[in-house]
């Protein structure tokens, strides 16, 4: 994304983060699970994706301040599009490195009428309990 382009913010186009839960996995001792969700308002016509550019942007800060920056295809792999008044749900992980972090990020896409959006995802922080 160069600093030139210009991309709308539709006020009824949203990302929720509905659950992040810890699931312990074989390839890191940390692996918060997400439950994330596109939800489109009826004012909004279609949201289809890919975009241009690299449509999955990201940030992931451990617990010692350090960043993970995250580009990627299509959300988790797919183009859904998405109609009026309709949601898109999807799960994700991050695998992390300390006990806790912070995600961040946004998705680009395109709406009926090809212009470029952006819809962001909302800061949310993982945590691993305790034993």
């Amino acid at each position: 994304m160069s600093g030139n382009e210009k991309y709308l913010e539709p006020a009824g186009l949203r990302v929720t983060v509905d659950k992040v839960i810890y699931h312990p996995g074989a390839d890191a001792p940390v692996d918060p699970a997400l439950l994330l969700r596109f939800i489109s308002s009826p004012s909004i016509t279609t949201l289809t994706s890919p975009s241009p550019s690299k449509p999955a942007n990201g940030v992931v800060t451990n617990a010692n301040g350090e960043v993970m920056a995250l580009e990627g295809e299509g959300v988790v792999g797919q183009t859904p599009t998405i109609e009026s008044g309709e949601a898109f749900d999807y799960n994700s992980f991050h695998l992390l490195d300390t006990r806790t972090a912070t995600a961040e990020g946004s998705y680009i896409g395109l709406d009926a009428l090809g212009h470029r959006v952006l819809t962001r995802i909302p800061k949310f922080e993982m945590q691993v309990p305790l034993d």
